[in-house]
């Protein structure tokens, strides 16, 4: 088991990955280097490996599910991670995983948009989208988290090993921040400097079809995590689009004694019904998804005996290694 394990997903870096794995070898020396190349054809790995880093591949492209082998992989009490594009700094690393191993915290922010990022990132789309982003995370589930796109974090083992990864792609990030705050771990955000991809490097984040499938994730999400919310709301736009279309049927027959728009009355009806089912679903569904937190919680147990295990195994190997 590792003590600190960086983590850096790579796709087409070979111009900046040699920089990010020697400046993590210098400010964190105890850490254990891994470079994950998901189907690069510019020699990333080769790169990697011959800086010192451990590399290891996966086919399966997309950021989520090269994120998905990592956390299956690897055990550590502390993850770092980052991307190998060099945008982000390394000095403020070593405190980010003081805060997982001595705090206890689960997951550490790195905090771009609190800096340099908006004058850095010279795509004014990908800044609008990390604001409308946080803004939309942050009003839905009542938290105050400071970057919700950004790439720097590190998490704790217990993070690692109760996160279900699903979504494939530049999601993950979304993914990863909602599923915390929904979970009541504890997240604290570090400031970090941002600087724009050097020249010739290029990001892999599609602003508008990534931008869409990051929203669509927040609705699904929040969906899945506040389903009394989501379905109360859904009832009460449905209500109202039904009384909307009665007032005039019902005006009508007040005037007239007649219902010639016999039709809208029974949209209106089956409207109403509509309504009144989302409502008994939202709350049907928040029952299930409480009992999903507590089963969560439970599943904290064994994984805190998993971590308890794999320390006492590494000091055990530690001392043979004396020993001998």
């Amino acid at each position: 088991m590792d003590k600190i394990a960086v983590l850096i997903p790579c796709y087409n870096e070979s111009k900046t990955i040699k920089k990010v794995v020697e400046d993590y070898k210098k400010y964190l020396p105890e850490a254990t280097i891994y470079v994950y190349d998901n189907n690069s054809d510019d020699g990333t790995g080769e790169i990697a490996r011959a800086a010192g880093a451990v590399v290891r591949y996966e086919y399966n492209q997309g950021k989520g599910n090269v994120i998905r082998r990592m956390f299956r992989e690897i055990d550590a009490l502390c993850y770092i991670m980052t991307d190998g594009d060099d945008t982000y700094p390394v000095a403020p690393v070593p405190d980010m995983a003081k805060l997982v191993l001595e705090k206890n915290v689960d997951m550490v922010i790195g905090d771009r948009l609190s800096s340099t990022y908006f004058t850095e990132n010279k795509r004014p789309f990908h800044n609008f989208g990390n604001s409308l982003v946080r803004g939309t995370i942050n009003k839905l589930f009542k938290s105050n988290i400071k970057d919700i796109m950004t790439g720097l974090r590190a998490f704790s083992y217990e993070f690692v090993k109760t996160f279900p990864v699903l979504s494939k792609g530049f999601e993950i990030e979304t993914e990863m921040t909602i599923h915390a705050i929904d979970k009541n771990m504890l997240v604290e955000n570090v400031v970090v400097d941002y600087k724009d991809r050097t020249e010739g490097s290029f990001s892999k984040l599609n602003t508008y079809s990534d931008g869409f499938k990051v929203l669509c994730t927040i609705l699904k999400l929040f969906k899945n995590y506040k389903p009394h919310k989501f379905f109360s709301a859904l009832a009460v736009v449905l209500f109202l689009i039904s009384v909307g279309f009665f007032i005039p049927v019902l005006t009508e027959y007040f005037g007239t004694g007649l219902v010639p728009k016999l039709p809208t009355l029974i949209c209106c009806g089956f409207t109403g019904v509509a309504a009144l089912n989302s409502l008994f679903t939202g709350a049907t569904l928040a029952t299930l998804a409480e009992k999903n937190k507590q089963d969560f919680e439970f599943r904290l147990f064994f994984v805190s005996d998993r971590k308890k295990d794999l320390m006492n195994e590494s000091e055990k190997n530690e001392t043979l290694k004396e020993q001998s």
